[in-house]
């Protein structure tokens, strides 16, 4: 039997939830891989991943990737908060896509940033992880 893609299964996760573009699922995959890449986002020498290391990473990668326009982008593709965020987590975990942590907690995504200010407010063109804001 022939391993299915993380595309096709994310193509079936969207298919069966409609709230969020497929964009937004592998988007945060990118952002994993973003904190990963960059050790200045971690606050822990853990291999887990906290919700704060990578709600950090999504906001950081957005602004890389878009710029000002993050927030229209992530708006496109159904995000609106960083609850939508811990719903496309939590999404990714039941459909084991993703590891939870013992103390992950789709709660933990609420109200982590407000997106007009750090999408739109404060951008400033250059931003890396350990830089300051």
């Amino acid at each position: 039997m022939a391993a299915i893609s993380l595309e096709s299964r994310i193509d079936e996760l969207v298919q069966r939830d409609r709230r969020y573009a497929a964009d937004a699922y592998q988007y945060v995959f990118d952002a994993l891989d973003y904190v990963i890449q960059h050790p200045t986002c971690r606050s822990t020498g853990s291999r887990h991943i906290t919700v704060t290391e990578l709600l950090e990473g999504l906001r950081r990668l957005g602004l890389e990737q878009f710029g000002p326009l993050a927030r229209a982008v992530f708006e496109n593709w159904g995000v609106y908060s960083t609850e939508d965020f811990g719903e496309i987590v939590f999404k990714l975990i039941e459909n084991d896509l993703l590891n939870q942590g013992d103390h992950d907690r789709k709660e933990d995504f609420q109200h982590g940033f407000d997106f007009r200010e750090a999408f739109e407010e404060g951008y400033r063109p250059v931003l890396r992880c350990g830089e300051k804001d």
